[in-house]
């Protein structure tokens, strides 16, 4: 009796216990917890069923598989280099660097096998583009121009796959060593030029300066000559008014006084000497002397 008692209980527990361990199997096969850095893509019967973002998710057991798990961290593509050739036939190397993420993962795994070599090909195509319409100094100094293209254009062509181009870079813009040579040798023929303008310039300022100094230098002496002129035309009319007003006596006073001067300039001389005077010397003394005495108050 006890042994069937036995048997009875355990066959039951057993029974609940299957029953228990497959209602957790059920449970863990239909709760789903996704990483913030992911998003899972669940097919049913191998169609796209739903994505499951970031958290707790619940999808149908044994119905529902998660088939792809995507990573939507921005990503960067490996650095490419590829040759191009500019509007004036110069062979550039380009080295581009593209960052994108997945923003819809179901465009992104039914859309494209090869996510990564599909955008660095579209990317080659743009930029080889780009650069084929610009000169060789266009790309040189418009670079951000361009990349602005590439970006717009490369965001444009995917699209479709689901995925945001976050920044595109031209890292750099490498010429063969030919090319080198030459623009060398131009930028020293352009700085040389540059020198010999300078030069030319400096020479053309300091002859211009020059010629304003000499300009400068005549019209001083020319105001000068302008104002002895006029002093001495002064003078002559305060003599004329003089001999106007007090008659030849005031002409003959000053002729007399000038002879007065010349004759003590001469006798002012060093040492003891001889001085012969005319006769017209002592004529000259008496009548400043004359002159001097009835001079007009």
């Amino acid at each position: 009796m006890s042994d069937f008692s036995f048997d009875q209980f355990f066959g039951s527990n057993l029974v609940w216990l299957l029953l228990a361990g497959l209602i957790i199997l059920v449970v863990m096969a239909g709760v789903r917890i996704v990483p913030q850095s992911e998003k899972h893509v669940v097919e049913r019967f191998g169609r796209l069923r739903a994505v499951l973002g970031p958290g707790i998710n619940f999808i149908v057991p044994f119905l529902d598989r998660v088939r792809h798990r995507v990573s939507i961290l921005e990503r960067q593509l490996p650095t490419h280099k590829q040759d191009a050739i500019t509007a004036d036939n110069v062979l550039v190397q380009v080295e581009t660097s593209v960052f994108y993420r997945i923003l819809e993962p179901e465009k992104t795994v039914y859309r494209i096998r090869d996510v990564d070599d599909a955008i660095a090909t579209t990317v080659a195509g743009i930029v080889r583009a780009g650069i084929g319409e610009m000169e060789l100094d266009e790309v040189q100094s418009h670079r951000q121009q361009l990349i602005a293209k590439v970006k717009e254009q490369v965001a444009n062509a995917v699209d479709d796959w689901g995925i945001e181009v976050t920044r595109a870079e031209i890292l750099d813009v490498n010429l063969d060593e030919a090319t080198r040579e030459a623009m060398l040798q131009q930028l020293n023929a352009e700085r040389a030029r540059r020198a010999q303008v300078t030069e030319a310039e400096g020479q053309k300022r300091a002859v211009e300066l020059n010629a304003d100094a000499e300009l400068y230098a005549a019209e001083q002496n020319a105001k000068a000559r302008r104002i002895s002129a006029d002093a001495e035309a002064y003078a002559t009319e305060v003599v004329a008014k003089a001999i106007r007003e007090n008659g030849i006596e005031a002409a003959q006073y000053q002729v007399a006084l000038k002879q007065v001067e010349a004759l003590t300039v001469v006798g002012k001389g060093e040492g003891k000497q001889t001085i012969i005077l005319p006769s017209s010397a002592i004529d000259a003394f008496g009548e400043a002397f004359n002159l001097l005495k009835g001079k007009p108050k």
